[in-house]
């Protein structure tokens, strides 16, 4: 409309119009023109009689790469008609969202995948354009595993998985992760099918670990475990096998439920342990290599594949307590003798000290039973004294054999730890490498001559030296002899009254009669009483009864007196 000069109906036609046209376009989503692009800009016509201006940002992807450009035809919010400036206020992200809003609800509501762009980063996870609605994608959601470089995904279309949706906050927050996993679901499903139970596939290792590696196998892992990757021993998986190495290997299992595959590599070759019986026959002599040493033995490798273990029992002959790493080492080469073959367990058992000769037959063919030999007291322990031997072995003194009087708790203290001692040879069992010697064998028996000569006999009047008083009787040695024994109170005299320790001194001199006697259990007793006794019957028999007129008292005073001068003489 042009108007010279306007009366006042015609300003107030064009008022009325200009209030029309902002009822219609203000809050609504109109299209423009964009005349013009400032800097970071764009200057937009819709129509009205003042232009816009937009942010580019706001355009997303095409402003960034340049595709937007005078004359083309967007659309635009319309939030003001005019502001204090004189211009539009309008707004690209405002009319997109909208129209976007309305169609990516729908698709949430219904499970649908979106097709969005990656074009910014921003704290803790990108902005992806889904179409003019601006959504949140989280780091963790980009991929199934972390990714270093986004920078490859930016700026390409892609689908994506709406997570969580609100309105009023206008929040967005999408996957990409998901995305990947249903189609590595439906991958591996699809794969999984095709596998079978002693199948031989290609694949390329994707990890490695301490039991084991993963390898790919075109988009389904499988574990290949480290007791399957070869027949001998390995230590660690990286010795064999390098990430994004290719690899054959046989599928061993397959669990089509949780799509868990296991791997072998080993099998792909013969086992060696099919033909060990034929090849290592039990006493034969074989070299090997020490691969791994425990606290109960040590590992030998005899071939690729094969492991014998040395127990620690068969290591050596002598050293009982000593840890299998004092006696090998790890990768040393040793000679070893088969000891048995369990090939259906898969088991060797070797033998190190079988390789050499066994000293404890060395030592029965130079020490037979009763010869004399000398060693150092190693160690004194509750039950007797262990004496070194020559050729490494040990021999045991029981404490029965270290005294033929005293008890082997006394007797004992007189050995020390380092002393050197000489025993006689009881007994040598090489089965169970046992020594028994003893030392009070180096002397003959005290009982056993006394026994022979006939001075040691049941009823055998023997003269005693007391050893010492005690309140129970008295400890005594009997002369002309290495025998100690104790004669008890009621043994000390006939009479009562004088059955008193207290009236003998040590070094005295005693007669009295031996009335036990045993060699076996080595006991023997003495009693004064027994001989007083005796004498009384002795004499009565030899000077008469009393009838003679001679009383008890002048028969035994007679007796008394023979012995006394016999004596003498």
């Amino acid at each position: 409309m042009s108007v010279a000069n306007p009366t006042l109906e015609d300003f107030e036609s064009l008022l009325e119009q200009s209030f029309e046209t902002h009822d219609v376009v203000e809050g609504a989503v109109v299209k423009g023109i964009i005349t013009a692009i400032e800097k970071d800009l764009a200057v937009i016509d819709v129509g009205l009689k003042v232009e816009g201006r937009v942010a580019l940002k706001e355009f997303g992807v095409s402003a960034k790469d340049g595709s937007l450009k005078p004359g083309d035809e967007v659309e635009v919010f319309v939030e003001r008609v005019e502001n204090a400036m004189g211009e539009a206020v309008l707004s690209r992200e405002k009319a997109r969202r909208e129209e976007s809003w309305v169609k990516l609800e729908k698709q949430f509501e219904a499970g649908e995948k979106v097709e969005g762009v990656i074009y910014n980063q921003v704290k803790g996870g990108f902005t992806v354009d889904l179409d003019g609605a601006m959504a949140f994608l989280p780091r963790s959601q980009v991929d199934i595993r972390p990714i270093r470089d986004v920078t490859p995904l930016m700026n390409t279309a892609q689908p994506f998985q709406i997570l969580k949706m609100d309105r009023r906050r206008g929040n967005i927050v999408v996957s990409r992760r998901s995305i990947l996993e249903e189609s590595r679901a439906e991958q591996r499903y699809e794969i999984v099918q095709n596998l079978e139970e002693g199948q031989v596939v290609e694949g390329v290792v994707k990890n490695v670990t301490d039991y084991g590696a993963f390898v790919d196998l075109g988009g389904i892992d499988g574990l290949l475990h480290v007791t399957d990757m070869a027949w001998h021993r390995v230590n660690h998986p990286s010795e064999i096998l390098n990430i994004g190495q290719t690899v054959n290997v046989q599928i061993i299992r397959v669990n089509q439920e949780t799509h868990r595959i296991s791997l072998g590599m080993k099998q792909l070759e013969k086992d060696p342990w099919e033909t060990i019986d034929d090849k290592y026959p039990v006493e034969a002599k074989i070299t090997g290599r020490v691969t791994n040493i425990t606290d109960y033995g040590a590992f030998v490798e005899i071939e690729p594949g094969i492991e014998g273990l040395i127990h620690v029992s068969e290591m050596s002959w002598t050293k009982k307590n000593v840890h299998p790493g004092k006696i090998v080492a790890t990768s040393q080469e040793v000679e070893v003798v088969v000891l048995e073959v369990d090939s259906a367990k898969r088991r060797i058992s070797l033998g190190l000290k079988q390789t050499l000769d066994n000293p404890w037959h060395a030592f029965a063919d130079l020490f037979p039973v009763n010869a004399e030999v000398e060693g150092e007291v190693k160690n004194k322990t509750e039950f007797g004294l262990f004496i070194g031997l020559e050729g490494d072995v040990d021999g045991m003194v029981h404490l029965s054999d270290l005294d033929w009087n005293r008890s082997g708790e006394d007797a004992i203290a007189d050995y020390n730890k380092g002393d050197m001692v000489k025993a006689i040879v009881l007994d040598v069992d090489v089965e169970k490498e046992r020594i028994s010697l003893g030392i009070k064998q180096l002397s003959g028996d005290p009982m056993s001559e006394g026994a022979e000569t006939g001075a040691l006999r049941k009823g055998a009047i023997v003269t005693c030296e007391v050893l010492e008083v005690k309140d129970g009787g008295l400890e005594v040695s009997i002369a002309d002899s290495d025998i100690n024994t104790f004669i008890k109170r009621s043994d000390l005299s006939r009479d009562r009254d004088e059955q008193r320790p207290e009236r003998f001194a040590v070094g005295q001199k005693v007669d009295g009669r031996i009335t036990q006697f045993d060699k076996k259990t080595r006991r023997i007793s003495v009693s004064i009483k027994a001989l007083e006794i005796a004498e009384e019957k002795e004499a009565v028999k030899q000077y008469g009864s009393t009838d003679s007129g001679a009383s008890l008292g002048d028969i035994l005073g007679a007796a008394l007196k023979e012995r006394g001068d016999e004596k003498a003489e």
